[in-house]
């Protein structure tokens, strides 16, 4: 699933690692939803959207959406 997670880390000057602890994952995990090779649970999903004050739908593609 695509998303904005990169972008969003990049405009904080946090670093993979930085997000992973922030979010109590790995930093391979930051890496794999990053580059859409891992789609995060909802539960994590809820706290990546949290800890960035948006919306899920503001960080994650719809699928179907990017199809159109």
């Amino acid at each position: 699933m695509n998303n904005h997670l990169k972008l969003l880390r990049a405009e904080r000057n946090w670093s993979q690692q930085d997000l992973a602890a922030r979010l109590a994952v790995s930093r391979q995990s930051v890496n794999a939803i990053e580059t859409g090779r891992y789609d995060p649970s909802l539960p994590l999903a809820f706290r990546i959207a949290d800890l960035f004050g948006l919306t899920i739908e503001e960080i994650f593609i719809n699928p179907s959406e990017s199809e159109q």
